[in-house]
């Protein structure tokens, strides 16, 4: 009895996805560039938001494969995951989501209202995007990339950020149809033919289309970037932030070759789960921005 409970909360993580909670890091971005890291308080408030949103997306996973549940039985990869295979019940799944969303959003209301309406809103999105959004071309990228601001967003009123840069709002939308389109790019290539059987909108996008908005996308990332770098308010005025360019001029450039060279069809935030030389740039790149902004705050 033991075992079987174990193996049915465990299909339950496993349909909840937390390899792809990483995405929900991005709420710590109003922590880190408002100068807060070494605050208890703000830094707590931040790591409770983050576990919110990160029940609120395994919510959203497990809706999104009820809904694709006869579709994902035909997919090459996705026949595996547990409501697919029938590992877990869509039931038990459906319990899950009721209760977990009784859970957290009253959670989320206590801990900061605005904080709460924001949550709310992503799940709203991601509801209308597995129903809905995720069948129109072009818009299911955007879709994705609202999610990402949102949870940009949601980091602000919990650390009360008074120096938050817009700029962050517009490299993370930027960032985030890269990831979409580049996602869009992977489906298309592994499904080849049969593409359009699992998702609509993907009869609508062409190889070469999409390699055209990534490569207008790309470009536009990594100038909204360095306009960050050196016309924010909040940063150093010696506009050592510069420096961190170079790093995001790799990541996105080593993801490039990994799709043309070494033809990865993986999503980018897939790739930065196995891919070491992606996994160290981050790194640099994240400690580049603690130097900076915290041993610069005092001529910012």
């Amino acid at each position: 009895m033991e075992t079987r409970l174990t193996k049915r909360l465990y299909a339950l993580l496993k349909t909840m996805r937390p390899h792809q909670w990483t995405k929900n890091a991005i709420i710590f971005a109003a922590l880190v560039f408002d100068v807060k890291l070494f605050s208890l308080t703000y830094t707590a408030r931040a790591i409770a938001g983050f576990l919110l949103f990160c029940l609120i997306s395994g919510v959203v996973y497990t809706i999104n494969d009820l809904v694709d549940l006869e579709k994902d039985r035909q997919h090459p990869r996705k026949r595996n995951r547990p409501l697919a295979s029938g590992a877990l019940s869509p039931r038990l799944a459906l319990g899950a989501v009721i209760l977990i969303s009784a859970l957290t959003l009253p959670a989320a209301l206590a801990l900061d209202v605005t904080f709460a309406l924001i949550l709310l809103a992503y799940l709203v999105l991601q509801l209308a995007y597995s129903f809905i959004l995720k069948h129109i071309v072009l818009i299911d990228v955007l879709a994705i990339a609202a999610g990402f601001v949102l949870r940009v967003g949601a980091g602000v009123p919990l650390v009360h950020a008074q120096r938050f840069s817009p700029w962050l709002y517009i490299c993370t939308t930027l960032l985030a149809l890269f990831l979409g389109l580049s996602k869009r790019r992977g489906e298309l290539l592994s499904l080849a033919g049969d593409a359009g059987n699992h998702r609509p909108s993907l009869d609508a996008y062409t190889i070469p289309l999409l390699d055209q908005l990534i490569g207008m996308v790309t470009a536009s990332t990594i100038l909204a970037y360095a306009l960050y770098t050196f016309s924010a308010a909040n940063l150093p005025v010696d506009h050592t932030m510069m420096l961190t360019i170079p790093f995001v001029l790799y990541g996105l450039f080593r993801y490039m070759y990994l799709v043309h060279a070494e033809h990865c069809t993986l999503a980018p935030d897939e790739v930065l789960l196995i891919d070491r030389p992606s996994q160290l740039n981050i790194v640099l790149w994240g400690l580049s921005v603690v130097l900076i902004m915290y041993l610069g705050q005092g001529s910012g």
